[in-house]
C-alpha cells in the first residue's frame, strides 16, 4: 500500500512538474516563434504546402490552448495565425511558379516578416515580449521605466536576431543560389536566434542588477562576457554537425571543434563561473 501511494505521490509531482514547464513556455515568446522555427525546419523542394499547415497549426493550437488556460491572445500569437493561414492559402491556390518562388524564397520571408512585426511592436511602444512578462510579473511594476525598457531591449535583440537570419538566407539564395548552404541557411541564421535566446535569458537580471546598484545597493551585475556563454558550445556543434552531415572538409570540421575547445577554455579562465553561495 505505502509503495502504491509513493508511487502516486511521485507520478502527481511528475505530472505538476511537466505542467509548469509546459505553461512557462506557453507564457514565453518562444510559444509565438515556435511556428516560424517549425516552417524554417520543414520547408524546402516540394515541402511548402506540409510546411505552412504544420506551422499555421501549431500556431492555432497555441492560441487555443493560451485561451483556454485563461492567457490573454497575443499580438504575436495572432500575427503568427495571420501569416501561416495565408500561406495555407497560397499553398491552396497559388501557380507551380509561386510556389517554386515561395519554396526558394519562403525563409527571407518569413525572417523579414518577423522583423517587421518585432519592428512595428516597437514603433507603437509595445514590444512584442511586453505581453508575455506581464503575465510573470506583478502588475504594479507594468509601467515601471525598468520594466519597459528590459522588454525594449530584449525585443531589440529579436529585431536583430530575426534581422541576422535574414540576411544570411538571402546571401545564400541571391548570391551563393543554394537555399540549403551549411552556412547561410543554418548555422548563421541559428547563431542569430541563439544570441537572441540569450540575450532574452541574461538581460532582465543583468538590467535589474545595475539599476539596484545605481541607487548605491550592494549589488553585483554579472560580466558582460556571461552574454556569450553559449558561442564555444555553438562553435564545438557547427564542427561536430559539419563533420556529421559532411558539409565540411574533415581537417575544417576538426579545427573549428578545436577552436571552440580553446574558446571555451579561455572564457573559463577569463571570466569563471560564480560559484553559487549555500543558502
Amino acid at each position: 500500500m505505502t509503495d502504491n501511494s509513493t508511487t502516486n505521490e511521485t507520478h502527481i509531482v511528475e505530472q505538476s512538474k511537466g505542467r509548469r514547464i509546459l505553461s512557462a513556455f506557453l507564457n514565453s515568446p518562444f510559444a509565438g516563434l515556435a511556428p516560424w522555427i517549425l516552417m524554417a525546419f520543414l520547408n524546402g523542394p516540394g515541402r511548402f504546402e506540409e510546411a505552412a499547415a504544420a506551422a499555421f497549426g501549431l500556431s492555432l493550437l497555441f492560441v487555443i490552448g493560451g485561451h483556454r488556460r485563461g492567457s490573454k491572445i497575443k499580438l504575436l500569437e495572432v500575427f503568427d495565425v495571420t501569416y501561416f493561414a495565408a500561406m495555407v492559402l497560397l499553398a491552396q491556390f497559388a501557380s507551380a511558379d509561386i510556389i517554386d518562388w515561395l519554396e526558394k524564397w519562403g525563409g527571407e520571408m518569413t525572417n523579414i516578416a518577423l522583423v517587421s512585426f518585432a519592428l512595428v511592436s516597437i514603433i507603437i511602444r509595445q514590444p512584442f515580449t511586453l505581453q508575455y512578462a506581464k503575465e510573470q510579473a506583478p502588475k504594479e511594476v507594468w509601467d515601471h521605466p525598468l520594466f519597459r525598457h528590459i522588454n525594449y531591449m530584449i525585443t531589440w535583440s529579436w529585431v536583430f536576431g530575426f534581422g541576422v537570419a535574414a540576411a544570411a538566407g538571402l546571401y545564400g539564395d541571391a548570391v551563393l543560389d543554394d537555399n540549403n548552404n551549411f552556412w547561410t541557411a543554418w548555422i548563421i541564421q541559428l547563431a542569430g536566434t541563439v544570441f537572441a535566446l540569450s540575450f532574452t535569458e541574461f538581460y532582465p537580471d543583468y538590467a535589474s542588477d545595475r539599476a539596484q546598484q545605481k541607487a548605491g545597493e550592494d549589488v553585483s551585475p554579472q560580466s558582460l562576457a556571461r552574454l556569450w556563454d553559449w558561442v564555444p558550445i555553438f562553435v564545438i556543434v557547427t564542427g561536430i554537425a559539419g563533420l556529421v552531415t559532411d558539409s565540411l572538409h574533415e581537417v575544417t570540421g576538426i579545427v573549428i571543434i578545436v577552436v571552440g575547445i580553446i574558446i571555451k577554455v579561455v572564457m573559463g579562465r577569463i571570466w569563471p563561473t560564480p560559484k553559487k553561495t549555500p543558502a
